[in-house]
């Protein structure tokens, strides 16, 4: 039934991103880097533009959080000693940066717990429903956390998050290796999966892991970046797939 979806026959496999697919917490990331970026270009780079919302789109999006660091770091020509992750987070270290957006993220989750795309978890409903298998693939240490307090774990067959990534040695987002790894724990190739994805990273995961079909999702006006780092289809809501409205 992936036609009913809006998807390819040979699918057998959905791979959904988190942040900005599934739940709304793609807004609490962007308020934790772009405090955590201004605190530390305010201390230590006075007169560099302050973090926007073009900054994290390109350089943060989608990735694992020191690989967000260095990335944006390099863009405004910034090199910074790694640290290690006891660095305290005031230190001016790649690790202390990731710890003190991380420690922010948390603080605003707790605070607020998490909000779901409803029109993202009826598509999810509808995959289950439709006998295909899915799988969370998220740069986010925190996944356990924010599936769990979004009310739908029992739609997800396998994640693999920040946690798994590190035990594994997987590269983050561009590269397609936790995708990957989604779909082989799932037991299929990757042209029998699917990659649901909001950052353009992601996306470009998708395509350089040649899968099946990558699905972009439009939740801040980038549709034709999405398109053009390799979407096949690009929606703003899951439940377009299925002709609905969100």
């Amino acid at each position: 039934m992936p036609a009913s979806l809006g998807l390819p026959d040979s699918v057998r496999v959905c791979l959904f991103d988190l942040d900005g697919v599934l739940t709304r917490t793609a807004t609490v990331h962007f308020a934790a880097w772009k405090r955590t970026f201004d605190e530390f270009l305010h201390r230590y780079e006075p007169g560099q533009p302050e973090f926007s919302q073009l900054d994290y789109n390109r350089y943060v999006d989608g990735k694992h959080r020191a690989d967000g660091v260095r990335s944006f770091l390099e863009s405004r020509g910034i090199t910074l000693p790694e640290g290690s992750p006891g660095d305290p987070p005031d230190a001016a270290t790649v690790q202390a940066i990731a710890t003190r957006k991380n420690e922010m993220v948390l603080a605003e989750l707790d605070e607020h717990g998490v909000e779901v795309y409803p029109g993202s978890v009826r598509y999810l409903r509808a995959v289950k429903d439709a006998g295909l298998a899915t799988a969370v693939v998220t740069a986010s240490a925190n996944g356990e956390h924010v599936i769990a307090a979004g009310g739908f774990a029992d739609l997800i067959d396998v994640r693999v998050d920040g946690v798994v990534a590190a035990r594994e040695g997987l590269r983050g987002k561009p590269h397609p290796d936790t995708f990957l790894a989604g779909a082989r724990m799932l037991g299929v190739e990757p042209a029998a999966a699917v990659v649901f994805e909001d950052a353009l990273s992601g996306v470009e995961a998708g395509r350089a892991g040649n899968f099946g079909y990558v699905v972009g999702v439009d939740r801040v006006g980038h549709a034709q970046e999405l398109a053009a780092a390799g979407a096949d289809v690009v929606v703003q809501d899951l439940v377009e797939l299925m002709g609905e409205r969100p």
